[in-house]
């Protein structure tokens, strides 16, 4: 679901760019506001578990796969302010590091996915006061919103898109959509048998359900390459079909790009190795925008006494 660069005109990109931006600001305020100091570990083991499960493609149908997008989940486990801090530091560190997603269209991506496709999951479990349908909605509903918002950008950037064309991509982001919800359901139950309430608890007392979660990300890290589809993602998929997939640009050469680390030939090991070094990226970036936000929260407090 990432869009990458040459896929959105200018108008549209640059609108997102400027979008995007102040409404991180926005939520790192509100983050600092809220913040509890417990959740910076959770922080970084939640965004190196999401990393990890964004590597796994399943397949989907028609040749096309897709993978746990994981903004609800985030929104669960973290709150919905502080899941969009941690999904815009994952998508930034994809962005940069491994050229998964443009960086000119990097705030269509935060927008669409760590703002209005957490707030989106968020909001069936917060009605349903966090049953098993709100959960299982909340996945739902945070890809489909995801999904529609990248359909609309494209369109809007002038991408041809045959009604046919367009209903096959829907149904397809559709399926993606029970397949999250499921997956999620299916986490957040998993946690619950580990640790008992582990959602609903303080954030200080979930060491034994965040240590499940980082040895399930480094697994999937070392291995999800085995059992991963090669086949495109939705976007890909779309942009193949619509003749657009040559305007994809690259605006910036990384050595582990494509999730591979270029010094390695073995195709199994290159892949693997890359995974776990971005885990270990998005676990830091994510642990050190906690310490950011546990500061500036902080220093009022000192002004203030």
């Amino acid at each position: 679901m990432h869009i990458p660069d040459g896929f959105l005109s200018t108008p549209v990109w640059a609108t997102m760019d400027a979008v995007a931006l102040p409404s991180v600001a926005y939520l790192a305020r509100r983050a600092q506001r809220e913040f509890d100091h417990h959740r910076i570990p959770l922080m970084g083991v939640m965004g190196a578990f999401i990393f990890a499960a964004q590597t796994i493609n399943f397949p989907v149908g028609n040749g096309t796969s897709g993978h746990l997008v994981g903004g609800a989940l985030l929104s669960f486990t973290l709150g919905p302010v502080a899941a969009s801090i941690v999904m815009t530091a994952i998508l930034a560190t994809q962005a940069l590091v491994f050229q998964d997603g443009g960086l000119l269209a990097l705030g269509a991506n935060v927008f669409n996915m760590a703002i209005a496709g957490v707030l989106a999951g968020y909001l069936p479990y917060a009605l349903l006061r966090g049953r098993g349908r709100g959960v299982f909605l909340g996945g739902m509903f945070s890809v489909l919103t995801s999904a529609g918002l990248a359909l609309g950008e494209l369109l809007r950037s002038g991408v041809p898109m045959p009604r046919g064309v367009l209903a096959l991509s829907i149904g397809l982001f559709a399926i993606s959509a029970v397949i999250e919800g499921a997956i999620t359901l299916a986490v957040v139950r998993a946690l619950e048998r580990i640790q008992p309430g582990f959602l609903r608890q303080p954030e200080g007392l979930r060491a034994r359900g965040a240590t499940v979660l980082a040895g399930a990300a480094a697994a999937m890290g070392a291995f999800g390459v085995f059992i991963a589809s090669t086949r495109p993602d939705g976007i890909w998929r779309l942009a193949g079909r619509t003749g657009i997939a040559s305007r994809a640009t690259t605006l910036l050469s990384t050595p582990l790009a494509d999730y591979r680390l270029q010094m390695v030939s073995s195709p199994l090991l290159t892949k693997s190795l890359a995974a776990l070094i971005g885990l270990l990226v998005v676990y830091l970036v994510c642990l050190g925008a906690g310490r950011v936000l546990r500061r500036y929260r902080t220093a009022p407090e000192r002004e203030g006494a």
